[in-house]
């Protein structure tokens, strides 16, 4: 049993980590649903690969399109118009792109659910390590050249390093994961005001993401969605219980 769990459990501690500072950050430039956006045009690209060229050019395909999504929103964000708009118009073209481009194929919507979120118990150790070196040279970018920069190009940097993060994470997790690492534990840093928000993104984001595998072992469940329904239901329930009330809501 600990030998099958070991890896799923590897593979979220990495994802947590990364994740998790894009998300806080997200959270501060107030556009919740890059990375959502983001993720769907990179599943937009893998189901390109699968639907036309029969998994051929699968990373190509994937991160190409994640990479001109984020291109798209880094010139959005020097413009003045409403980008959260803006983003969410990126996200349905993205997904009803998908259900276009799958229309056809015979394993569309076994693709699709995949897409969405992948049952990662099973993951090959492979991947795993793989993708640890890709998100070990995001982080060093991260740490050494984006505090340099500055506009646009550090604004095209920060949405060009999520998109090949986010390019690596969707193919081994799903768009619905990758959405919740990066939100819910950030979000629940910022609600309880911590004075170490990323280290409490770790801890926050490790805890619901071990649960799940662990529960979805012992219950026979996608491990995707488990993580994805536990993250979502302890990170509402802790921002919900912990604001204040709004003394003068509006009407």
């Amino acid at each position: 049993m600990i030998d099958i769990l070991l890896v799923p459990i590897a593979l979220v501690i990495i994802l947590v980590m990364l994740h998790s500072w894009f998300g806080i950050r997200i959270l501060k430039k107030g556009i919740i649903f890059t990375d959502l956006a983001i993720a769907q045009f990179a599943a937009l690209g893998s189901a390109i690969s699968l639907g036309y060229f029969h998994e051929e050019y699968f990373y190509i395909l994937t991160l190409s399109f994640a990479l001109f999504s984020a291109f798209l929103i880094a010139i959005a964000s020097q413009r003045a118009i409403k980008l959260e708009a803006f983003i969410g118009l990126l996200y349905v073209l993205g997904a009803s792109g998908i259900m276009m481009v799958l229309s056809h194929s015979a394993e569309g919507m076994e693709h699709f659910k995949s897409l969405l979120a992948s049952d990662i118990l099973f993951t090959p150790i492979d991947d795993v390590i793989k993708s640890a070196v890709i998100y070990a040279f995001i982080a060093l970018i991260l740490y050494k050249v984006y505090p340099r920069t500055s506009g646009f190009l550090k604004e095209l940097l920060f949405f060009s390093l999520l998109a090949i993060t986010v390019t690596s994470s969707v193919q081994l997790a799903g768009v619905l994961v990758v959405f919740v690492l990066l939100i819910a534990p950030a979000l629940v840093s910022t609600s309880l005001e911590s004075k170490k928000p990323l280290l409490t993104s770790f801890g926050v984001g490790w805890f619901f993401s071990i649960s799940a595998i662990v529960i979805s072992f012992y219950y026979d469940l996608p491990t995707g969605y488990s993580i994805v329904f536990l993250g979502a239901l302890l990170s509402a329930s802790i921002v919900l219980f912990s604001s204040k009330k709004l003394l003068n809501p509006e009407t």
